[in-house]
């Protein structure tokens, strides 16, 4: 995905003397280079400002190549999701196998979402500066030793630490990929969103699978084997490639101040649940994370010299809208996965394996959701799909808050799983389209990173909120079945205000366009010309 780039055919070459030395352009191999590639004179070069064939070594590479590493790279996403998924499944079971109670179990699904919704924005600005490859390589290792760790882990919250370092390494790995509009962008969302409903699915039936064998240690053990799998081959198929932005740099402080402020948010919310908002440093981290948002806004948006978060990107049509419809629906969907596993798991008493059973309805519509995604978007104005995806969790958490406690997995349980299975999918996908729709051409990037942000961070959000509202209704009531009612009547109301917000706000026509228009390049090419009058080496992102 972000590793593999498209090709400029507007590129003029001129006499090699004129290029830097900086730009290094090293020769393709003969033999990876296709027979129906057009050939260039060694002695013709890039000019000095604009974009350089170094970024499109990887389209060289032999069909056959390219789509193996496209495959591996959904692979590492199921991986990924596989140890995110793993949390939410067993996370009720694990806290009772750490001998830890069940307030505190929600940490162990949030701790990964958690870090890696925060940390994916950045990751996408430090693929530019030090390579996509080197950061999805980097990310696979990280995650793979972290989830090996989980399995020596015998103590709550050395097993929550690791869960959250974790998800660090899943954020570098997540893409944020930027193709030209058309039918193999879309395509490649899809299935890259279809990989995330497999992954947790995997994770879940194969916990439950453990659980029920064996010690659950094992689990991390097989799942560290996987990213050695998977990621080993994607070190030794894709090639090098140099930075997109190798001279940039990284605004380490807005990164730091944006950074903390949402993990220290979403860590209020969940912890509440467990400590009470009677608890002192709740406030205090409270308030500390809005008093660093806003330092973060006011770094971005009068110190920054290349802003992590360029603050006019919420200038574009629908964009800042989009972004709260977006957090509102995973804050649904966090909200459903959680409860609909404890109701099942706590009220019913079924297995981690009976769980993943019952949920191979969402793994097949889920992945169909994906597919049918890219082939509505061409065809249906974003902010419907978008309406459909927030109307199908809305009704998805009607029908779990109001499941009589004795009644059967058909009426109410099936139905729900197979709805929500079409939300995710169709938020993802819509967003992300009418996020890079609504953007320039050089905002791509952080878009897509933005909408992955709310995507992972939602979740955990949404966990947090629900879980407090479930202990306080819990503890007035007296009963644990009204505190999981109101967590997800919870989820209704929050899917209700972003309906109201797609179908009143965002508009953005059906995408039916294919490759970049000639308006997508008039920004570039009038900076280049003004890099090149002046002598300045304009650095392309």
């Amino acid at each position: 995905m972000s590793l593999l780039h498209t090709i400029r055919h507007d590129v003029k070459p001129i006499a090699s003397s004129s290029v830097p030395r900086e730009l290094d352009l090293a020769p393709t191999p003969v033999e990876d280079v296709p027979d129906t590639q057009v050939s260039v004179d060694d002695n013709l070069a890039p000019r000095v400002g604009q974009p350089v064939f170094e970024r499109a070594l990887l389209s060289r590479t032999t069909k056959s190549r390219r789509v193996v590493i496209t495959t591996l790279l959904i692979l590492a996403n199921l991986v990924q999701m596989t140890v995110n998924f793993a949390g939410v499944a067993g996370g009720s079971v694990l806290s009772e196998s750490l001998r830890v109670n069940d307030t505190y179990a929600s940490w162990i699904a949030a701790s990964y979402a958690l870090t890696q919704g925060t940390f994916v924005l950045v990751s996408g600005r430090l693929g530019d500066v030090y390579g996509h490859r080197e950061l999805v390589l980097a990310g696979g290792a990280w995650l793979t030793i972290c989830t090996l760790a989980n399995a020596f882990c015998n103590e709550f919250f050395a097993f929550v630490t690791m869960r959250a370092l974790a998800g660090l390494g899943g954020a570098l790995i997540m893409p944020n990929a930027y193709q030209p509009p058309g039918r193999v962008r879309n395509l490649s969302l899809g299935l890259f969103g279809a990989s995330a409903p497999v992954g947790g699915y995997f994770g879940a039936l194969v916990l439950g699978a453990f659980m029920q064998r064996t010690d659950w240690k094992w689990f991390f053990i097989f799942v560290a084997c996987l990213g050695v799998i998977t990621f080993t081959p994607l070190w030794a198929l894709s090639p090098r490639e140099p930075p997109v932005d190798r001279d940039g740099k990284i605004d380490c402080i807005g990164s730091a101040l944006g950074t903390s402020s949402l993990i220290l948010f979403s860590f209020v919310w969940n912890q509440a649940p467990s400590v009470g908002w009677s608890t002192h440093y709740e406030i205090v981290l409270l308030i500390s994370s809005i008093v660093l948002f806003g330092g973060f806004l006011l770094w971005e948006k009068k110190y920054a010299a290349e802003p992590i978060m360029p603050l006019d990107i919420f200038k574009a049509p629908s964009f800042l809208m989009l972004l709260f419809v977006v957090l509102l629906n995973y804050m649904a969907v966090g909200t459903l996965i959680w409860y609909q596993v404890l109701w099942l798991q706590k009220v019913w008493h079924w297995s981690p394996l009976q769980f993943a059973v019952g949920w191979t309805p969402f793994v097949i519509c889920a992945t169909g959701a994906a597919c049918l995604a890219a082939w509505m978007i061409p065809r249906m104005a974003a902010q419907w799909i978008l309406a459909i995806g927030t109307v199908t969790i809305l009704i998805s958490n009607a029908l779990m808050a109001t499941v009589p406690i004795h009644q059967s997995y058909w009426p109410q349980i099936f139905p729900s799983v197979v709805l929500f299975s079409f939300c995710p999918d169709f938020v993802y996908t819509a967003g992300q389209i009418i996020a890079s729709n609504s953007v320039r051409r050089n905002q791509q990037g952080i878009a897509g990173s933005v909408i992955g942000t709310l995507n992972l961070y939602g979740n955990s959000l949404g966990l947090g909120f629900a879980s407090t509202i479930e202990v306080q209704i819990a503890r007035r009531s007296g009963s644990q079945i009204l505190g999981y009612r109101a967590a997800l009547f919870f989820g209704v109301a929050i899917s209700a205000v972003a309906l109201i917000l797609d179908v009143c706000f965002v508009r953005l026509v059906k995408d039916d366009r294919e490759g970049w228009h000639e308006d997508d390049h008039m920004e570039e090419i009038e900076l280049t010309e003004q890099a090149e009058a002046t002598g300045v080496h304009l650095q392309h992102t």
